[in-house]
């Protein structure tokens, strides 16, 4: 028979094994693409797309899945010369070496400008305060074929005072419904507009309108420019802009430009 002190020892109780978390590293990338053969940033099925490409190539590199984020979608044939992007890797490879080699395998029309480790609350898209994208127009008679993908080629006089004026009607806090898709899914269409302005640059007869805001809806830049050809071919007077905006129907502006004339400039954050 135990002994009462035998019975009132305690068993020895394991404790579980608290299993080791890597802590993932964040990354941060600014690109330039070319924009033309892609079907837009966004990974979709069976296409081309920037975000495909470069999750295939960072899977490649860091041999785990890799989900990159980038400030904002692009449209297909839209170009960028700042975009900026984010993922998280548990790779030890080192960022001079990350930003050689995405360099070395991914396609010519995309190139990684800047590669640096971030803080880990760093995140492309809602860390950004503001983006600026430019229009390229080209006035001449005749558009040349290396230019083709990346001007609008307007081969008409165009009313450039008007636009400029009718540019500036953009400029503060107004609800863009408008001037997006009317699919667009963003629960508010109010978007604050910094700058808004249209420069031409008279010996190369290019016409650029630039417009950093808070925010961009989908295809609001090209509804904007729609709206600025309309006026600078006579057809909508400047100052016909806010009447459009307080109107916040998508039919009011029924013209969009076409996609190849339009380039992410930068991100501010």
């Amino acid at each position: 028979m135990q002994s009462q002190t035998e019975q009132m020892e305690p068993q020895s109780i394991p404790y579980p094994e608290i299993p080791f978390v890597q802590e993932l590293r964040n990354i941060k990338l600014v690109l330039a693409y070319d924009g033309t053969r892609f079907h837009g940033w966004q990974i979709q099925p069976q296409v081309l797309t920037i975000q495909g490409v470069l999750q295939d190539t960072l899977k490649t590199l860091c041999q785990e899945e890799i989900h990159v984020f980038g400030s904002g979608r692009t449209d297909a044939g839209v170009h960028a010369r700042g975009q900026v992007a984010h993922f998280k890797t548990a790779s030890k490879i080192t960022v001079p070496d990350l930003q050689h080699a995405l360099n070395d395998l991914l396609p010519d029309d995309i190139r990684v400008y800047d590669c640096r480790e971030v803080d880990s609350t760093f995140h492309a898209r809602h860390s950004a305060r503001s983006k600026q994208y430019s229009y390229s127009i080209l006035r001449r008679p005749i558009n040349s074929p290396f230019r083709r993908c990346y001007v609008l080629h307007v081969p008409y006089i165009l009313n450039v005072e008007g636009m400029s004026s009718a540019a500036r009607c953009f400029l503060g806090e107004h609800d863009f419904t408008s001037f997006c898709d009317a699919q667009d899914e963003s629960p508010s269409k109010v978007r604050t507009v910094y700058i808004s302005e249209v420069h031409e640059e008279g010996r190369t007869q290019l016409i650029v309108f630039r417009v950093e805001a808070n925010g961009f809806l989908h295809r609001m830049v090209r509804a904007m420019v729609g709206a600025l050809l309309e006026v600078g071919r006579g057809r909508l007077a400047p100052d016909a802009i806010p009447t459009k905006l307080e109107a916040r129907e998508r039919i009011s502006v029924p013209w969009t430009a076409p996609a190849q004339g339009l380039c992410l400039d930068w991100v501010k954050y």
